[in-house]
């Protein structure tokens, strides 16, 4: 149980974090004019401001390795080891 608390305070922590940017994100982003369209497949996303899409990347980046970083974490070795 020790060893889950530090993964889920760096979990929480990145994903508040990522929220607060994707906040500042949106409220930045409002008025872009250059707007580019995203092309996934056969489908084409909506018209998106580029420093928007740059932003989204950058934030799932901070998600995926806050994750990351929180499953890879070692648990700290055990203090009591003398019989």
């Amino acid at each position: 149980m020790d060893s889950l608390l530090p993964r889920l305070r760096l979990l929480l922590w990145s994903f508040g974090g990522s929220a607060l940017l994707l906040l500042l994100l949106c409220l930045g982003a409002q008025n872009l004019q250059q707007r580019h369209q995203l092309k996934i497949g056969q489908a084409q996303l909506v018209p998106l401001p580029t420093g928007f899409l740059v932003g989204i990347s950058l934030v799932l980046g901070v998600i995926s390795g806050g994750s990351a970083a929180a499953v890879l974490m070692q648990s700290p070795p055990d203090a009591n080891l003398d019989p």
